[in-house]
């Protein structure tokens, strides 16, 4: 696999959208769960805990899943909307999923993205868009996890620097602190990528969805989600 590709797809510069959403960090610095340096490095290892676990599970299985056949593509989608229980952030995420398969099938082209499409007329989670993307990119499921936890983590704390102005030094560095707490996540989601969809993690934070809703009813806000 090159290192290149991969680092493409973990820049937060492709084209699949993820600048208009702030992953669940805006809601949260309204409530003061995210004030300062110290309050954003504990939200991130609360996310990456749970919806970053999940996320890199169903990457790592989609990704495995490439030659799969509709009716796998659907049984990992529906078993990520089991796990998403806001509205909100489902409708979210498949638009991100969406996004995710447009630019991927720009850069990538491939026919796993007519299997995705086929099983979820309605757009992918972005989990499992990102997973078909990866193996289209010729991937591993490990590295589709990778992408999953960055894209997680730096959609959390450059919102926190627009959304708090915070030091975008030590943002790199919060970034930094938490390598080693993404390789051992996606190690255990390449893992539990082998076993059947129902089987992956499960891990959800219910003040994220509650928050989520809330978050629409907003007249004026700097993010989608």
């Amino acid at each position: 696999m090159s290192i290149a590709l991969l680092l493409q797809l973990a820049d937060g510069r492709f084209p699949a959208g993820g600048h208009a959403h702030s992953n669940g960090t805006e809601p949260a610095c309204s409530i003061g769960d995210v004030v300062d340096i110290a309050s954003l490095s504990r939200y991130v290892e609360g996310r990456l805990g749970t919806s970053g676990r999940v996320d890199a599970a169903f990457a790592a299985a989609a990704c495995a899943a490439a030659g799969a056949d509709r009716t796998s593509w659907r049984r990992l989608d529906d078993e990520l909307a089991a796990r998403t229980l806001s509205p909100a952030l489902r409708r979210a995420g498949r638009t991100l999923g969406r996004q995710m398969l447009r630019a991927g099938e720009r850069v990538w082209p491939s026919p796993v993205y007519l299997a995705v499409r086929a099983a979820s007329p309605e757009g992918p989670f972005q989990p499992v868009a990102l997973g078909a993307v990866a193996a289209a990119a010729g991937m591993t499921p490990t590295d589709a996890a990778s992408c999953a936890l960055h894209h997680l983590l730096t959609s959390i704390t450059s919102a926190a620097v627009r959304l708090l102005g915070l030091d975008p030094f030590e943002i790199a560095r919060v970034n930094a602190s938490f390598a080693a707490r993404l390789d051992e996540i996606a190690a255990e989601a390449t893992v539990s990528a082998s076993g059947p969809p129902e089987d992956l993690p499960a891990d959800v934070g219910l003040l994220l969805d509650v928050l989520a809703e809330d978050h629409t009813r907003w007249d004026v806000r700097l993010f989608s989600s």
